[in-house]
């Protein structure tokens, strides 16, 4: 689970509440086998703090999703989560927009991915259900990737089936490989199904919309109904 909007609705008042922490720990008593937080370089939700503290009290694996800058590589080797997802980050989005071109930006990113390894933690890189990023991602040394299902979650009908049929595609490549391959952003009850049940697809990471959730029906509610739908759809 992606604890970031815990923070959003904390420094929304400038108060030390909801704590961030206190939803991982149980979202993961709830059965989300991992906690994501992004550390955005505005820290406009997750704070330097949180992290600490995160990693200190997690019982389960913290993923340190990040921008890929020099910055961020030497906060990330301070804490030393078990990973870090490398994202692309602009100041002006509500959210991240999309996969980071692993293809593009070449050596600049295979020097953080370095680094990063260097430091004993696993590099992921969030990028296009697209066959050039994942060969990319090969190419740095990333040993796994997210694939971006945003496309997948706003589209309907044969579009949807389209970009899903290219997350499957994606996910066997990837596997073919040897990568481990997640997926997240946008995933709901309504359309997790379908990305759960890809079998080369390892782990799944959804935030925002358990917390929108968690408003209804608690926040351990939230994160049990979305493991059963996702155990359901394996």
């Amino acid at each position: 689970m992606n604890i970031d909007h815990v923070a959003t609705v904390r420094n929304a008042r400038g108060v030390a509440y909801p704590d961030p922490v206190r939803a991982a720990l149980l979202a993961c008593e709830a059965g989300a086998d991992g906690i994501t937080a992004h550390l955005r370089e505005d820290r406009r939700h997750i704070r330097d703090e949180d992290m600490r503290r995160l990693k200190e009290r997690l019982p389960a694996p913290l993923n340190f999703e990040m921008a890929p800058t020099d910055a961020m590589v030497e906060i990330a080797s301070a804490v030393l989560p078990h990973a870090a997802c490398l994202v692309p980050e602009k100041r002006e989005e509500l959210t991240t927009e999309g996969g980071l071109d692993a293809a593009g930006l070449g050596s600049a990113l295979g020097r953080r991915v370095e680094a990063l390894a260097a430091a004993g933690i696993r590099v992921s890189l969030f990028i296009e259900p697209d066959p050039g990023q994942l060969r990319a991602a090969v190419a740095l040394g990333a040993p796994v990737v997210e694939l971006h299902t945003g496309r997948y979650c706003e589209l309907a009908g044969r579009e949807q089936e389209a970009e899903l049929d290219r997350i499957r595609s994606a996910a066997e490549l990837a596997a073919e490989l040897g990568l481990e391959c997640h997926a997240g952003h946008g995933l709901t009850y309504d359309n997790v199904g379908p990305v759960a049940a890809i079998e080369t697809v390892a782990e799944l990471n959804i935030g925002h919309f358990l917390v929108g959730e968690a408003i209804f029906v608690g926040l351990a509610e939230a994160v049990r109904r979305m493991r059963a739908a996702m155990d359901r759809a394996r």
